[in-house]
């Protein structure tokens, strides 16, 4: 009898001792080098968003930053090796948008986003926008669905992957006027730019940043803003719809996102530090210089941004009657 109270005893030590122990590397933290992983190609806006984050947050934080990109199937691979780190804070998704619109049209996914993730907090909402190529006769998106129509097989447009923002835009596009486009699907926003100024592709639905260069040189033409307000940007753009296209209203935001049963400090620290960058007058005019309208928030409006986002895009997968190719 002595000898089992004696175990007992022995194992609420060790309990008790696993406590403060546990409390010590959460006050640590970080205490080694944190990964984001960029589940995108290098180049994109996602890519561009937090190269500039990421060396600020290590200043902040007082350990290095590194930036890995896991492009490939409209980033969930990205999003899926996060899903399976450790939650200990040093392995964090840069996400977006583009993983909502996943949920909706990947159905097999290994990962859920609105519950393998612990949303750290937003960063900035990026408009996307109707881009041809400067080669592309249309100067109108009234234009542009006549030219589709009048040659169906001349006209594709180019996503950063099947199932991405990109993509599930254009298939609204389509929808909503009735234009004749052939979606092809690249492994990212970078390489896909790089089939619109090459001529592989005619059409993009590409975001501010990235599109923004390439519409100042005059190699693409801007003809419309998908998202509800005008581009800071790009002021004198009208959105699809003023055009016509009541209630077209998708753009791409972008945060960071953990592990799920990453602590709480964990993620309460990770958004202080992120908030106060986004705040700093140099990184909020950076953003909006590069077509990015800051939007930091709390862990639990992103939680809830997801949350809606999910159902909002299985109805419009729905409707929009999205196939992945």
């Amino acid at each position: 009898m002595k000898k089992y109270l004696g175990l007992i005893a022995a194992g609420a030590f060790t309990a008790m001792s696993a406590v403060p122990m546990a409390v010590a590397s959460t006050a640590d933290y970080p205490a080694k080098p944190i990964k984001i992983v960029v589940p995108f190609a290098p180049g994109g806006s996602t890519d561009v968003l937090i190269r500039l984050i990421g060396p600020r947050l290590a200043e902040r934080l007082g350990q290095p930053v590194v930036v890995e990109n896991k492009a490939g199937a409209a980033a969930t691979i990205g999003a899926d090796y996060v899903s399976r780190a450790n939650p200990d804070g040093y392995t964090l998704l840069a996400a977006s948008a583009h993983h909502t619109i996943g949920q909706a049209v990947f159905p097999k996914l290994n990962y859920r986003v609105d519950q393998s993730f612990a949303p750290i907090g937003t960063i900035a909402m990026v408009p996307n926008l109707v881009v041809v190529n400067g080669k592309v006769p249309a100067k109108s998106v009234d234009e542009l669905v006549a030219l589709t129509k009048a040659d169906p097989d001349k006209y594709n447009y180019a996503s950063a992957g099947s199932g991405s923002a990109h993509h599930l835009i254009g298939e609204l596009f389509k929808q909503r006027t009735g234009a004749e486009l052939t979606h092809i699907p690249y492994s990212g926003s970078g390489p896909a730019v790089t089939g619109l100024l090459s001529e592989q592709v005619q059409v993009m639905f590409d975001t501010v940043p990235s599109a923004l260069p390439h519409i100042k040189s005059g190699s693409t033409r801007v003809l419309a803003t998908t998202t509800a307000k005008r581009s800071s940007a790009l002021p004198d753009t009208p959105t699809l719809n003023e055009l016509g296209l009541d209630g077209f209203d998708v753009g791409t935001w972008m945060g960071l996102a953990a592990p799920s049963g990453t602590p709480e400090e964990i993620v309460q620290r990770l958004n202080r530090e992120l908030v106060a960058i986004i705040n700093t007058p140099e990184v909020s005019d950076q953003l909006l210089r590069g077509g990015m309208e800051p939007m930091p928030s709390t862990p639990d409006e992103l939680t809830e941004r997801i949350s809606k986002e999910v159902g909002a895009f299985q109805a419009l997968v729905e409707k929009a009657q999205l196939k992945i190719e």
